[in-house]
C-alpha cells in the first residue's frame, strides 16, 4: 500500500515575524510518519543533514515560495503517474492569512507572500478543489496555522462517497493558534505527537479516529478552538506496521461483549464503539443533512428492508456523529430528538418535549407533558413559539424511528394526517433550524404515495437514502473489527462461514448480530469457534433454536402464555410484512394469563433477549406503565413456531383485534354507552367469545366492554318489552 506524505514547515518569511517552532514541528512530525506509518516523507523547505549521512529534513532558515508548495502538492494529489498512493497526507505548520475584504477566504502563508499587495499566499479554496479532483482515495490535512478552519468552510470540502478524509485545523477561521507555553512545539503539534504515540491504545493501531478523539479531549480548554472532520472509512496512520491476519484477533478476555443479539446498535456511550460497516452511508447521510445554500438539507428519509440495520445506522451512525460533530462542523450544539410514533404519533412527538432531566414528581411530568401536547396542537406555530429566542445556529432535529407506526399502530386516519401536515408545515417554516430525518421499512415507502399528505410524499420521493446491502469488505469490518475491540479472537473459518451465509440472505443482518452474541457467550479462551457455531444452526439456526428451547423449558401454562404475548406483540400485514406490535403490559393480562404468570413469562423471555421491556408515561395520570415489544422483527420472520400460531389463526386475531381496538376507543372517550357495541357487532364479539375465547382470550377491558355492551342491549329489549306493554294501555286510557 503507497503511502506519501508532504511535510511543510516554515520559519522564515519576507514580508511577515519569523516563527521559531513550525521547522521543528515538520521534522517531528515527518520522522514519526516515517518511523510509524510507513510513509515516504518528502520535506519542505529540504536540508540534507551532514551529520547523518545527508538524510532529508526540514530546514529551519530556509523559504518555501508558492510556486515550490503548489507544485509539491500537485505531486502529492494529482501525481502525473496512473499509479497514485493509497493514502496522501499534508502536514502544514507556517503563518495563516485570512482576508475578508469582499469574500473571506484562508490561505496557507508562504515565505513570499506581502499581504500589503494581496498576495496571500496558497488559496484553500484552491486546495480544495485539488482534493475533491484527486483520486486518491485517503487524504488527510493537517494544519497548524492561524485561521485554517477555513479549510472546511465551503461544499468542496465534504465529498460524498468514494473518498475517506481527516482534516485537522488548529484553529476555527477565526482565530490565531498558538505556540505551547515553555515548549518548543506548538499547541496542535504537541496534542499530534502525542495522540500519534505508539502504544497510547495497547496494540491497537493508531487510525483518524482515535486521534481526533484525542485532539478533541486535550485541547478542550485551550486557547484556541481544534476543529477536526473525519469521513468515510477509518485512515490508519501510525503504528508498528505489521499487517495483522484480518480474521485472527487475539487479545485479552473481555466481559463486554461487542454485539447487539438483536437490539439495534444506538446512540449512547457504549454502543458506537462497536459500530461498523456502514461508514459511507453514515457520511451520505451526513451530507444530506448537511445545510448547504441554496439547496434543501432538512428532511431525510433513510429507508431499507427489515433486518437491513436502518435503526442502528440512525442511531449509532448519523445521530452519534451529529452529537459528536466532528464530521459535521457544529453538529454537536444541535438539539436532536429522538421517538417512535407509536398509536398516537401526536403524543409521542410530545412527549420528547419533556424534560426528564428538570422532574422531580409525576405532577411535574403531567404538567409538562400538558404543556407540550398544547404545543403539539398549535401545529408549526407552536413549533416555532418553542424555536423563539434561540440562537441562528440553532437546529431542531426531529430523528423519527420505525417511521411505519404510523400505518401500522395508529388506526385514527385524521390523527395520522394530522401529524403529517404538523411536520410539513413545520418543515416549511423552519427550512434552516428544523431538520427531520425519519428510517422506515422498503414496502412501506408506497403507503407514504397513497396521498399527498401535506407534502410527505413529494419529501420522501426527493430525499429518499436506500440502505443497501453491505458488501463483502462491509460485513467483514462488522464482524471483526468490533473483537478486535473488545479483544476477542476469530477463527479464520468462521468468518469466512459467516461471510457465505450472510451474502445468501442480505437481510439477515440481526440474525448475524444474534449469532455472534450467542458466539460470544459461549467462547473457548476468549475465542469465537466455528464448532460452536455449527452447532448453534448457523445464522439462520441460530435463533430459532434458543427460540424453541426457551419455549421448551416453560411449563405448560406458561407456554399458554408466551404464545399468548407474542401473537399480542405482532402486528398482521395488510399487504406487508407483519410488523412488531408494542402492548401494554397490563393489556396482556386476563382470566387464563393471570399478572402473575405474565409477569414470569415476561421476565424470562426479556433475560433470554427475545423480548424487551420499557416504560411509557400515562398521559391521563402521570404514571409510569411498563410496555412489552419483541427484540427484532427477525424473530417474526424466522421463528416458525410463531409463524404457525399466526398463520393458524391470522384471521381470527383481525376479528379479536377489531374488537380490543373498539374496546380502546370506549375507554378512550370515558366508558360512554354510546361507544358500546349493538346489533350484528355485539353478536359477533360475543361468538367469538364463546368459540375461541379459550386460544384467543380478550383482554381484560374488551372483556368488560362485551359485558358492558351485552347488559346495555338486555337493558335495551326490556325497555322495548315494557313499551311494548304498556303503550296499548296508555291508548286504552287516552280512549276512555
Amino acid at each position: 500500500m503507497s503511502r506519501d506524505a508532504l511535510v511543510v514547515g516554515i520559519n522564515t518569511y519576507t514580508h511577515l515575524p519569523g516563527l521559531n517552532a513550525p521547522a521543528g514541528d515538520a521534522e517531528a512530525i515527518a520522522q514519526h510518519l516515517e518511523t510509524y506509518g510507513g510513509f515516504q516523507v518528502r520535506r519542505l523547505p529540504p536540508y540534507a543533514d551532514p551529520f547523518a549521512d545527508n538524510a532529508q529534513r526540514v530546514a529551519r532558515n530556509a523559504e518555501v515560495s508558492l510556486p515550490q508548495l503548489r507544485q509539491a502538492l500537485v505531486n502529492l494529489f494529482k501525481p502525473e503517474s496512473r499509479q497514485v498512493p493509497e493514502t496522501a497526507l499534508l502536514y502544514f505548520s507556517g503563518h495563516g492569512i485570512r482576508d475578508t475584504v469582499g469574500v473571506a477566504e484562508g490561505y496557507l502563508a508562504t515565505s513570499d507572500v506581502n499581504p500589503q499587495q494581496e498576495f496571500f499566499g496558497l488559496s484553500l479554496r484552491w486546495l480544495r478543489r485539488l482534493l475533491a479532483e484527486s483520486e486518491v482515495r485517503q487524504q488527510v490535512i493537517w494544519l497548524d496555522c492561524c485561521y485554517s478552519g477555513e479549510i472546511l468552510n465551503v461544499e468542496e470540502a465534504y465529498p460524498g462517497e468514494g473518498r475517506d478524509r481527516c482534516f485537522i485545523a488548529a484553529s476555527r477561521d477565526f482565530e490565531v493558534a498558538y505556540e505551547e507555553v515553555g515548549s518548543a512545539r506548538s499547541v496542535l503539534t504537541a496534542a499530534l505527537l502525542e495522540g500519534l504515540q505508539p502504544g497510547r491504545y495497547g496494540d491497537r493501531p493508531i487510525n483518524n479516529t482515535l486521534l481526533t478523539d484525542h485532539i478533541n479531549q486535550s485541547l478542550s480548554g485551550a486557547t484556541q478552538r481544534s476543529v477536526c472532520y473525519n469521513s468515510g472509512s477509518p485512515i490508519l496512520l501510525t503504528s508498528p506496521w505489521v499487517a495483522p491476519k484480518p480474521a485472527v484477533i487475539p487479545g485479552d478476555r473481555s466481559e463486554d461483549c461487542p454485539y447487539k443479539g438483536l437490539n439495534f446498535f444506538d446512540c449512547n456511550d457504549h454502543d458506537p464503539q462497536y459500530f461498523f460497516g456502514r461508514q459511507r452511508l453514515v457520511d451520505k447521510l451526513l451530507d444530506e443533512v448537511r445545510l448547504k445554500p441554496g439547496t434543501a438539507s432538512n428532511f431525510l428519509a433513510i429507508v431499507g428492508a427489515s433486518g437491513s440495520g436502518k435503526s442502528s445506522v440512525l442511531r449509532a451512525g448519523l445521530l452519534h456523529q451529529l452529537k459528536r460533530g466532528q464530521r459535521l462542523q457544529g453538529s454537536d450544539t444541535w438539539d436532536i430528538r429522538l421517538f417512535l410514533p407509536g398509536e398516537h404519533p401526536l403524543q409521542s412527538l410530545a412527549q420528547v418535549f419533556v424534560d426528564e432531566s428538570a422532574i422531580r414528581t409525576d405532577l411535574e411530568r403531567q404538567n409538562q407533558l400538558k404543556l407540550a401536547e398544547e404545543m403539539i396542537l398549535d401545529g408549526a406555530a407552536g413549533l416555532q413559539r418553542w424555536m423563539k429566542g434561540k440562537p441562528e445556529t440553532f437546529r431542531l432535529v426531529l430523528a423519527i424511528d420505525q417511521f411505519e407506526e404510523v400505518f401500522t399502530l395508529c388506526q385514527q386516519p385524521a390523527e395520522r394526517e394530522q401529524f403529517f401536515a404538523l411536520l410539513m408545515e413545520a418543515l416549511a417554516a423552519m427550512p434552516t433550524q428544523l431538520c427531520i430525518v425519519l428510517a422506515m421499512r422498503a414496502d412501506f415507502v408506497g403507503k407514504c404515495f397513497e396521498q399527498a399528505y401535506s407534502g410527505l410524499a413529494t419529501q420522501v420521493q426527493a430525499h429518499l437514502v436506500p440502505v443497501i446491502p453491505m458488501t463483502r469488505a462491509e460485513l467483514t469490518d462488522a464482524i471483526c473489527e468490533p473483537a478486535r475491540r473488545a479483544h476477542l479472537t476469530l477463527e479464520a473459518e468462521l468468518v469466512q462461514q459467516l461471510l457465505t451465509d450472510v451474502e445468501r440472505s442480505p437481510g439477515n443482518l440481526p440474525l448475524l448480530q444474534y449469532t455472534l452474541t450467542e458466539l460470544w457467550k459461549q467462547r473457548q479462551d476468549n475465542t469465537l469457534q466455528l464448532r460452536t457455531y455449527a452447532q448453534l444452526g448457523g445464522v439462520t439456526g441460530t435463533l430459532e433454536q434458543r427460540a424453541d428451547t426457551v419455549y421448551a423449558s416453560l411449563t405448560p401454562p406458561q407456554q399458554a402464555t408466551a404464545r399468548h404475548i407474542f401473537i399480542n406483540l405482532t402486528q398482521l400485514g395488510e399487504g406487508t410484512e407483519d410488523t412488531r406490535r408494542r402492548v401494554f403490559q397490563s393489556s396482556l393480562v386476563n382470566y387464563q394469563h393471570p399478572e402473575v404468570t405474565v409477569a414470569t413469562v415476561i421476565k424470562r423471555l426479556a433475560d433470554e433477549n427475545l423480548i424487551v421491556t420499557n416504560e411509557l408515561v400515562s398521559k391521563a395520570t402521570g404514571e409510569r406503565q411498563a410496555v412489552v415489544d419483541v427484540a427484532h422483527e427477525a424473530l417474526i420472520r424466522h421463528w416458525k413456531q410463531l409463524r404457525k400460531w399466526l398463520d393458524e389463526n391470522r384471521d381470527l386475531i383481525r376479528q379479536q383485534r377489531k374488537i380490543e381496538i373498539a374496546a380502546e376507543e370506549w375507554q378512550a372517550k370515558g366508558k360512554t354507552n354510546a361507544y358500546l357495541l349493538s346489533g350484528r357487532l355485539l353478536g359477533d364479539a360475543r361468538i367469538f367469545q364463546k368459540q375461541y375465547g379459550q386460544t384467543l382470550p380478550f383482554s381484560e377491558l374488551a372483556t368488560l366492554f362485551i359485558h358492558r355492551s351485552s347488559s346495555r342491549h338486555r337493558q335495551n329489549r326490556l325497555g322495548f318489552f315494557l313499551l311494548g306493554i304498556l303503550t296499548p294501555l296508555g291508548l286504552t286510557m287516552i280512549v276512555v
